[in-house]
């Protein structure tokens, strides 16, 4: 039985298989939410532009978890009649279901549309991608949209689907899935992490792509600017010893603020929490530099993730990298560390002359940086969901041992990943406000004196 650790690597392996279309008019369309984070990695890997298609499964009564049916934008219906005569569905019933979720569809396509224009679909390809489907009800009302709304070709592609339901997908032109297993029972099942994924994570992937795919468009001829440099929004290669990491640097001023991401496993860059957050901070006018401390073959080895002195290493020599670019040389620094990348982000500020302004840690472990905590100057924020028992107590810990100035931040009804609705959104304010405090001009300095 095939199983992923996440969607971002799903949607690797599935961008893999996808290759074959890079070279045509492709638009890459994820269906909310989970299949978003599936389709940007798609997305990515295709150099495609990403868009999302609204749909909604229309749920029996009594079984609300199994569809009976789906609607989607452009008003498009699918029905499971077999479901429908099953469970005895009347005319009313049917009714009321569908009002309610269109209400909900409605609702949900406004905030992804918020800002963003329609990708148009006319005589291109449509690659509709979701982190897998059950029945196919979703997926068949998506396909009618996309042909609704001009595309030449559709087609679904899922890291996992039972074959009986990729049959009933008739709407579109091919299908593509990674895995049939002959003993489906649900989507979740073939994932170790399938945390749900929640609106403000679809807005920052939307953006995201959006900012990278104009990156990558030739711009019109004319004069050049001056007086100032163009804001950066790109895809680095930090030389790193032998290695290379992989970043992504958002610079929207020369000198503004920088917020460096530390994540010790999986791939931070790509990371949708991370993501998201670095949006938070973007919309603040702050820089943000998304960074993978590992390199892919060195993050399947799992002590790699807790070589802390490995990670604070790297961290520092892209803090280097990036105090050798024209637009960020004078930038203040600021580190954002969750689970072990915490540790390494404290133990990095702790070295002597680190040019480190202000530290974040988000359900992280900055226990790991041991007795280096007491040589922290940076001002600290460690922010801890109140269910997550074990390393609230870590960082309360960690806290008593350090000699900066910290807060410690408590997010009631949080857990470790902060997936709860709006408790990463809570979580990305008080780092925004932190990093707001001390990377500006007039904020503080690492020894709580004014600048």
């Amino acid at each position: 039985m095939a199983v992923f650790e996440d969607r971002v690597e799903a949607g690797r392996e599935l961008g893999k298989r996808l290759r074959p279309l890079r070279d045509q008019d492709v638009v890459v369309l994820g269906l909310p939410r989970g299949g978003v984070p599936v389709a940007h990695e798609v997305a990515q890997i295709l150099d495609a532009p990403l868009d999302v298609i609204v749909v909604r499964k229309l749920g029996a009564p009594s079984q609300p978890e199994l569809a009976m049916g789906a609607i989607g934008e452009e008003g498009a219906r699918v029905l499971d009649e077999r479901t429908l005569q099953y469970f005895g569905v009347t005319d009313a019933q049917l009714e009321r279901i569908e009002s309610r979720e269109r209400a909900v569809l409605e609702a949900r396509t406004a905030r992804f549309r918020e800002g963003r224009e329609r990708v148009d679909l006319t005589g291109r390809t449509a690659l509709i991608v979701d982190d897998g489907i059950a029945t196919g009800s979703t997926a068949r009302v998506a396909c009618r949209i996309a042909r609704q709304l001009g595309a030449a070709r559709v087609v679904l592609a899922v890291p996992v689907a039972p074959q009986e339901a990729l049959g009933r997908v008739v709407e579109a032109d091919d299908v593509v899935c990674l895995a049939t297993p002959a003993h489906f029972t649900a989507v979740g099942h073939h994932y170790r992490d399938f945390t749900a994924t929640e609106d403000d994570e679809v807005v920052a992937l939307l953006d995201a792509a959006r900012r990278r795919h104009r990156a990558a468009l030739p711009g019109p001829p004319g004069p050049r600017r001056t007086g100032r440099a163009h804001p950066v929004d790109a895809d680095v290669r930090i030389p790193a010893g032998g290695a290379q990491l992989e970043a992504h640097l958002h610079l929207p001023d020369p000198g503004a603020g920088v917020v460096v991401f530390a994540h010790g496993s999986g791939s931070s860059r790509h990371s949708p929490r991370n993501q998201y957050v670095a949006s938070v901070l973007q919309h603040a006018g702050l820089g943000t530099l998304l960074l993978d401390l590992l390199t892919p073959d060195e993050e399947a080895d799992r002590a790699n993730v807790f070589d802390i002195g490995l990670l604070a290493e790297r961290l520092l020599l892209a803090t280097a990298w990036l105090r050798e670019q024209p637009g960020s040389a004078a930038s203040p620094i600021g580190y954002f560390g969750a689970s072990t990348g915490a540790g390494a982000a404290l133990w990095a500020a702790a070295e002597p002359g680190a040019p480190v302004a202000a530290v974040v840690s988000r359900g992280g472990r900055p226990d790991l940086a041991g007795e280096r905590l007491r040589d922290v100057r940076a001002p600290t924020l460690l922010i801890v969901g109140s269910e997550d028992v074990e390393v609230l107590g870590r960082n309360r810990w960690a806290q008593e041992s350090m000699r900066c100035p910290t807060r410690l931040a408590v997010v009631e009804g949080a857990t470790h990943l902060f997936e709860e609705p709006g408790m990463l959104a809570e979580a990305a304010g008080l780092a925004g406000d932190w990093f707001l405090r001390h990377l500006h001009p007039g904020g503080e300095r690492g020894d709580g004196t004014s600048r």
